[in-house]
């Protein structure tokens, strides 16, 4: 439900965690500045970095204390293979986990990969006032947490509740 508050646009990081992409190539991180752009939203500053927890961390945490950043949202590194490190990098930042958005989007992607869904280890939380959310590396895991999870929560209008409305600091934009 929506109520008929202005809307209030946000300005967001996209980072990839890769070590084959280039941003080139990245249909992920692409996915997502498309989506957020269309939701009207501004894509403040989008980076690519390989699958280095310390480099994931450098990036994430500088985003964090850039107070023009409102939500970081991250695509890859989410697995259990290799070199998967993105929940490692990002949970030690964190404030507050949101643990309901992992599990609701393990719920909905059951729905298109039934039990390979176990292997994806998608977080959320909020740190310094900004919104972290990590997803999986594929473009349909992005289409999939932002059009059923992120993109509502991330709208001031959305009834009866939404994460703008609970940050003061997102409420002054």
């Amino acid at each position: 439900m929506m109520s008929t508050a202005d809307f209030k646009p946000l300005a967001i990081a996209v980072l990839t965690i890769s070590d084959t992409r280039t941003l080139a190539n990245d249909s992920s991180g692409q996915v997502l500045v498309d989506k957020l752009t269309a939701a009207g939203h501004q894509c403040l500053e989008r980076e690519l970095v390989p699958d280095s927890k310390y480099a994931i961390r450098a990036v994430v945490s500088r985003w964090i204390l850039d107070e023009n950043i409102h939500v970081i949202i991250s695509t890859g590194g989410t697995g259990v293979t290799g070199r998967d490190g993105t929940p490692e990098a990002v949970k030690p930042l964190l404030d507050k986990e949101l643990e309901g958005f992992g599990e609701m989007f393990r719920v909905l992607s059951y729905q298109a990969i039934k039990t390979s869904t176990l292997q994806s280890r998608a977080i959320a939380g909020v740190a310094n006032s900004t919104y972290l959310f990590c997803l999986p590396g594929s473009s349909d895991a992005c289409h999939l947490a932002w059009d059923q999870l992120i993109e509502a929560q991330l709208d001031y209008r959305t009834q009866p509740c939404n994460l703008v409305m609970l940050m003061p600091r997102l409420n002054e934009v």
